[in-house]
């Protein structure tokens, strides 16, 4: 019988290889432009072509590489940051992956011109399908341009897994943001289909955050600066004010690479308390600088999340800078002295800080532990620690939990709200409804979306919404990738109600809105569309149509806190229990708790 094992040919195992890290244009686009940081440049521009499926290029300054490096750079695990496997473990640079180029190589085709400033010629090399087809000395301008055409040209399968070109658009905007973030002293510019998408002059981290995430947060930026012999913590977080009902502008840096880390979000946000609402997430670019040593970097293929040696003292750390930087800059609510007269007279606020008070503030451990050297490892543990629910605090309920079986639909639906009977408000939140067989505790919020979401999903397949003309049309300015997306939105919009229109540059002019909402309120409702759309949980595999749906009437519901008339309340029970699952919300949280008169009795001993 034959042998039935054989290695597999380098161009097939490079293709394979390639599925790790080139799984769409961003991730070479993340790749390329890494490559150029590390190569010491201070101009760097991408340009792409049809969403990165047709062309990518990156055009640097940098050093450039000898005729040799130029081919060796496209072999397999060829690097020239790793000579040891202790190497592994202590790197400060960012594009480090040795199969990078070479899986690029493997499903493009690649076109490379590099010179370094010492030579006086360079070279330019071809590659196709992982074979070099041509390579010849050139003239050219120190520095590297590498240029990928027809991206998956001979992966076919890949090709037709990727998404619209405008949502491909946005992922290498998202990644185009993230380097350009971390290298502020470096011009950076990116082109598609010609166009001008950022021009990013080299400056300061404030200019380079405000050259990103807008003008507005010119004035709205907390520096936050924490230097220790364990790790230093410098950036900006954004005033209270800038706080989203979404995770929004959140950038975190270690190291100078771009990280995901949830744990790390709950720190700031912890740092916050009681400065923002419980449902809102605050904006922050932060930098992390410690020791490689305490971090591993390769637990993920992309980078993005990493391992730190010692996470508490991380959290810790980064808790305690944003709560210093928000108190330095008066952010942190004060109370006012002068309403009470009793507080006004109290010794803490009467009496001078003695010298004797202060020296015992210095003699604390709290103080010893953040001021003195060495002493980042002995911070005191506390029963009452705050990481005990972190990983909640980030997790939403999962979809469609406690959908009703079909059996239970018609059940669902034979409640009966009493007739001529007054319903009642409990803590503007809850709607009182008696019943035939008790009562009903109705949550107005999330009954509200419960309807919202069956009349806009009614909408979204055939039976377009109403849409009210706005007499003066206003005018709305995004951000690159927020303009790509809602580009990508916009027939998907036109069925719920909203009609909007391109006027270049990244602006749009909104010439009507959904019947329901009011007028003067039309910008920030996209906006905040936009904002929810772009956070929707990556594990939930809804359609663009559904996210929609789902974000609309999760933003138009009536908020719990609202006073609602008579007739407003009784409408709402009436629709609810006209919806085909009128007990739970699309997440599947409950709209209603139904209290039997037999269980009241219980209740009662009766």
């Amino acid at each position: 019988m034959a042998d039935i094992i054989q290695l597999l040919p380098d161009n097939i195992a490079n293709q394979i290889a390639a599925g790790e890290v080139i799984q769409r244009p961003a991730s070479a686009v993340k790749e390329l432009l890494e490559n150029a940081a590390d190569a010491g440049a201070t101009e760097i521009s991408l340009v792409i072509t049809d969403a990165g499926k047709a062309l990518i290029q990156v055009i640097d300054n940098g050093k450039g590489m000898s005729e040799t490096d130029a081919r060796m750079a496209f072999e397999r695990h060829a690097t020239s940051k790793i000579r040891n496997i202790e190497d592994l473990f202590r790197i400060k640079t960012m594009g480090f992956r040795g199969e990078a180029l070479a899986s690029i190589a493997a499903v493009a085709q690649v076109a490379m011109k590099t010179r370094r400033a010492e030579d006086e010629l360079g070279t330019y090399i071809e590659i196709e399908n992982s074979f070099a087809i041509k390579q010849e000395v050139c003239a050219g301008t120190p520095g590297t341009s590498i240029s990928m055409k027809n991206l998956f040209f001979n992966v076919p399968a890949r090709r037709n897994f990727l998404k619209s070109n405008a949502a491909e658009t946005r992922h290498i905007v998202e990644e185009f943001i993230r380097v350009a973030m971390a290298f502020p002293s470096v011009f950076f510019s990116m082109k598609s289909n010609g166009q001008e998408v950022f021009h990013l002059e080299a400056g300061s981290l404030k200019q380079r955050i405000v050259q990103i995430l807008g003008s507005s947060y010119n004035a709205k930026l907390v520096s936050v600066h924490e230097e220790t012999d364990y790790m230093n913590i410098y950036g900006f977080v954004g005033k209270p004010e800038t706080a989203r009902k979404t995770r929004g502008d959140q950038y975190f840096f270690v190291n100078n690479r771009f990280i995901k880390s949830a744990y790390l979000n709950h720190a700031v946000n912890t740092a916050f308390d009681e400065m923002i609402a419980k449902d809102s997430f605050p904006s922050y670019v932060l930098y992390i600088d410690l020791d490689p040593s305490q971090i591993d970097i390769n637990v993920h293929p992309t980078k993005q999340e990493i391992k730190f040696e010692d996470e508490k003292i991380i959290y810790a750390f980064v808790q305690a800078a944003v709560k210093h930087a928000l108190a330095q800059f008066s952010i942190a609510p004060s109370l006012d002295f002068t309403l009470n007269a009793e507080i006004q007279g109290l010794d803490a606020v009467s009496k001078p800080f003695t010298t004797d008070k202060r020296d015992a503030a210095v003699a604390s451990s709290l103080f010893q532990t953040f001021t003195q050297k060495n002493q980042a490892h002995f911070i005191e543990k506390s029963d009452k620690s705050e990481l005990k629910h972190w990983k909640e605090f980030y997790e939403g309920a999962k979809p469609g939990v406690g959908n009703p079986e079909p059996g239970n639909r018609q059940q669902l639906q034979t409640l009966h709200i009493l007739p001529d009977t007054a319903l009642l408000q409990l803590h503007h939140t809850y709607i009182i409804a008696s019943t035939n067989s008790g009562f009903l505790l109705v949550h107005q919020q999330l009954a509200h979306e419960r309807v919202l979401y069956e009349r806009f999903s009614i909408a979204g397949h055939g039976q377009q919404m109403a849409t009210q003309k706005s007499l003066f049309p206003a005018t709305l300015e995004l951000a690159g990738a927020d303009a790509s997306l809602l580009t990508d939105l916009l027939p998907d919009l036109q069925t719920i109600g909203y009609q909007v229109e391109p006027f270049g540059n990244n602006s749009f002019v909104i010439q009507g809105i959904p019947a329901d909402v009011l007028p003067g309120n039309e910008k920030h409702s996209i906006e905040l569309l936009i904002e929810q759309f772009k956070h929707f949980s990556s594990d939930i595999k809804f359609s663009k149509r559904e996210k929609l749906v789902r974000c609309m009437a999760r933003q138009q519901a009536i908020k719990a806190g609202q006073t609602l008339s008579q007739k407003e309340m009784l409408v709402l029970v009436e629709d609810l229990f006209t919806c085909s699952s009128p007990n739970i919300t699309p997440t599947g949280s409950p709209t209603y708790l139904e209290f039997k008169e037999d269980y009241l009795d219980r209740m009662f001993g009766r």
